[in-house]
């Protein structure tokens, strides 16, 4: 198949993709949207259909080859210079046809299909990363405005006291300094504010890097994910990186085959047709040629040891691999807890209540205030990381996207 049948539709279709991604986002559109259309995934899905192009012509034979010449072509003598006065002078045309044995043919068939499931599990790997980033981004997104939302309920709770400040004032039941501390503790969440829109800003440029919307607009709660320790255990052998790992065995083993495969013979037909002057007639030459490796303990065994050790060198990498995995995945489920902090919206009532009868200042309203500030950030805070925490653990480990 040409190459342009499959390319020119993922152009056109990737093109198209990014004309229609703009608009509210849920999460799982997030995710599938940049395990699919993300540059790098794209670029890891070319490298994979060029492997999966080039792999039948590994088991090929070489080229024919086509040979031309004059042969015994009198140079001294009575008959020098002249091609047409002796009976072995002649022009050749041949043509010859090299037949690697049939152990290499097969280890090069077997490389072919290693590097397509290498290629396979790189692609999947870079599909695996950019759904986890556009996830994350997604939920950090989505948890900077849910805290930006909660900073404005704090300071809403606090209008009916700004407005009855000037009159507390006037009645002598609230001190002048209190004006500067409220001034104070609004220039706090002024300077807080910012903090998290920054955050917001820096979350929604991630997501619009995965995803392609330069404005992305995060729509619905985060997913509830339902995670089992041990179906998570279970996906480390589906892991992209795990089986990135295994494939370089494998073209480690194709390897060793392909050096183990010169030791046998390789075998050439050539065939030839040799013109004469027509008082001598034409003739046709055959013939067969068949490689030697005699000297194989200095050719062929010194590279079958080296091919071999880089085989032990992959399984070792292999196992590393799973191990790595296996260590991440049980780093993870320790870090994945639960929180919650109930009592300092409680407190914060009570101070406004002691407040508005006289019986408390407003520096302790104010505190009350910032507490229930900083409870409700760090609450939505530890649930977004409880929310990240979940999201990869589930992409890493969970069942793999369609």
């Amino acid at each position: 198949m040409s190459p342009l049948k499959w390319l020119c539709p993922l152009i056109v279709g990737g093109a198209a993709a990014a004309s229609a991604q703009a608009g509210p986002l849920t999460f799982d559109e997030a995710v599938a949207r940049a395990g699919q259309t993300a540059p790098s995934v794209q670029a890891r899905d070319l490298q994979l259909r060029a492997a999966q192009a080039a792999a039948p012509a590994a088991n090929e034979l070489p080229d024919p080859r086509l040979s031309f010449g004059l042969e015994n072509a009198p140079i001294s003598g009575p008959m020098a210079g002249r091609l047409n006065a002796d009976e072995m002078t002649m022009a050749r045309i041949g043509v010859m046809q090299e037949v690697p044995n049939a152990a290499k043919r097969r280890a090069r068939s077997t490389l072919a299909q290693a590097e397509i499931g290498a290629a396979r599990a790189s692609r999947d790997q870079e599909a695996l990363g950019a759904r986890l980033a556009a996830a994350l981004a997604w939920l950090d997104l989505h948890y900077a405005r849910r805290r930006l939302a909660a900073l404005g309920e704090v300071e809403a709770s606090l209008d009916p006291l700004w407005k009855t400040l000037p009159a507390r004032l006037a009645a002598g039941s609230a001190r002048p300094g209190e004006t500067v501390e409220a001034d104070q503790w609004r220039a706090e969440l002024a300077d807080q504010r910012s903090e998290l829109r920054a955050a917001e800003a820096r979350a929604r440029a991630d997501l619009a890097r995965w995803v392609g919307d330069p404005a992305p607009q995060p729509q619905g709660p985060p997913p509830a994910f339902a995670l089992d320790a041990a179906a998570l255990a279970a996906g480390v052998d589906r892991h992209p990186a795990l089986r990135e790992t295994e494939a370089g065995r494998a073209r480690a083993q194709a390897d060793v085959s392909a050096a183990r495969a010169e030791k046998r013979s390789d075998w050439a037909f050539e065939a030839a047709y040799q013109r004469r002057d027509p008082a001598f007639g034409d003739m046709v030459s055959v013939g067969v040629t068949v490689s030697l490796p005699l000297f194989a303990s200095r050719r062929q065994d010194p590279v079958i040891s080296a091919r071999t050790a880089d085989l032990a060198a992959a399984r070792a990498q292999t196992e590393a691999a799973r191990r790595q995995l296996e260590a991440e995945l049980q780093a993870e489920l320790a870090d994945y807890r639960d929180a919650l902090l109930p009592l300092a919206r409680k407190r914060a009532d009570l101070e406004v209540a002691s407040y508005a009868a006289g019986s408390t200042g407003l520096a302790e309203v104010l505190m009350a205030f910032d507490s229930l500030a900083d409870a409700k950030l760090d609450e939505i805070a530890r649930e977004a990381e409880l929310a990240r925490a979940a999201a990869r653990l589930a992409l890493t480990y969970g069942s793999p996207a369609p």
